[in-house]
């Protein structure tokens, strides 16, 4: 019985660490850290270079006909210095009238390959055509604020700046209000966190629809690499730069479509979870990357690793204890059959339009950890192809 409750104090402690209790500890980190330098906070170590720096706006697209005058559109309304800002695009393997489309537009560059070889293998070769000492990339599919390249430009004044993540918000739309509710306040969280990794050191990764580098750090990486956002983010933290948060640089898109869309996009990425863990594997050492190490086992590893195994091992052990009749562990097998009961009421009332806020929160939690089962086992049986099929939005443009 020793043993079974040893287990489930580690599942318990593993689980709250890892959703509640990192955020917990760096907020406490931070208030130390600030009470110890007198309530003042440390003085940023700006490069005081004169204007605004060039920047070149990369957005790949493959088959997205159907948003590019708008995705133009947006992009022609960014508040940047005239001539500073340039944009290129490319649509390798596209063939549903992309690049007629952005032909029309002789001041966008346009790179276009008749082969899909990927998104990875398209910036890469993107990379050797950008002669702008800031990169910036966002997705097609997604819509910036006017403010959002000089939000993402400003924090390079800092030289030990080498990335910038953006912020990615969910469009209040039509679509599954499942999707919406859950992957609405994961956003939310997220955008917490990120905002303390970046007072603590860096924030650990980037979203693909908005970040930014410094072109000179840009690195290569494998053509199947399937979470190239986040790895090319942390190549350049495990280099010795911090990656910062602009949240006021917002990418707006709408939720997926449906649950079974949104599933299809959680599986993929946890696929690619797997594969940065060993490809990030020397991050794991906090011997030699010290907080930087913290921050990526705390905020990421732990999501895609312990703590989905922690959920059952959790519930097993109190069904266990439970049976020896021991009140805190029936309690405690009494909120966790609670939880999975609205889980499982949030599967049963998917698509409903019910506004309940956060009703569908267990829901989307269950279904965000069986994603990386779903993903892990994908990729280590190879089944994970770079050439992901798109998840359909709930809306294919923004108004």
């Amino acid at each position: 019985m020793l043993f079974i409750k040893i287990l489930f104090w580690a599942s318990a402690f593993i689980l709250f660490y890892t959703y509640l209790g990192y955020g917990l500890a760096v907020a406490a980190w931070l208030k130390v850290r600030a009470w110890k330098r007198g309530g003042k906070a440390a003085p940023a170590a700006l490069a005081q270079a004169p204007g605004w720096p060039e920047a070149t706006l990369v957005i790949a697209a493959f088959n997205e006909e159907g948003v590019l005058e708008e995705k133009i559109r947006n992009c022609r309304r960014l508040d940047y210095p005239e001539g500073k800002l340039k944009l290129l695009f490319v649509t390798d393997g596209s063939d549903d009238g992309s690049t007629a489309l952005i032909g029309r537009h002789p001041d966008i560059r346009l790179l276009h390959h008749p082969e899909r070889r990927g998104k990875v293998a398209a910036l890469n070769r993107a990379m050797r055509k950008v002669d702008t000492p800031i990169t910036i990339f966002t997705d097609a599919n997604t819509f910036l604020n006017p403010q959002a390249i000089r939000q993402l430009a400003l924090p390079f004044r800092d030289p030990e700046v080498g990335a910038v993540a953006g912020e990615k918000s969910i469009k209040k739309g039509s679509g599954d209000n499942s999707g919406v509710s859950g992957e609405g306040l994961y956003w939310k969280y997220e955008s917490f966190l990120k905002k303390q990794d970046a007072r603590l050191h860096s924030v650990v990764g980037a979203a693909g629809e908005l970040y930014a580098i410094r072109t000179s750090l840009f690195q290569r990486v494998p053509a199947d690499t399937l979470l190239d956002d986040f790895m090319q983010a942390l190549l350049i933290a495990k280099a010795g730069y911090r990656v910062a948060y602009a949240p006021e640089a917002r990418a707006e898109e709408y939720a997926s479509a449906d649950v079974k869309e949104e599933m299809k996009r959680k599986i993929r990425i946890c696929a690619g979870g797997a594969q940065s863990i060993v490809r990030l594997r020397g991050l794991l050492n906090p011997f030699r990357y010290g907080i930087l190490s913290f921050q990526y086992i705390s905020h990421r590893v732990l999501r895609w690793t312990l703590a989905p195994l922690a959920l059952p091992l959790a519930f097993a052990c109190s069904l266990a204890l439970a049976w020896y009749g021991l009140p805190f562990f029936q309690l405690a097998l009494m909120v966790q059959l609670l939880f999975y009961g609205l889980a499982l009421a949030g599967y049963a009332l998917k698509g409903r339009s019910i506004s309940i806020p956060g009703f569908f929160v267990p829901f989307y939690f269950c279904m965000m950890n069986y994603s990386v089962y779903a993903g892990f086992l994908r990729y280590f049986l190879g089944k994970q192809g770079v050439n992901w099929e798109k998840a359909r939005r709930a809306e294919a443009a923004v108004s």
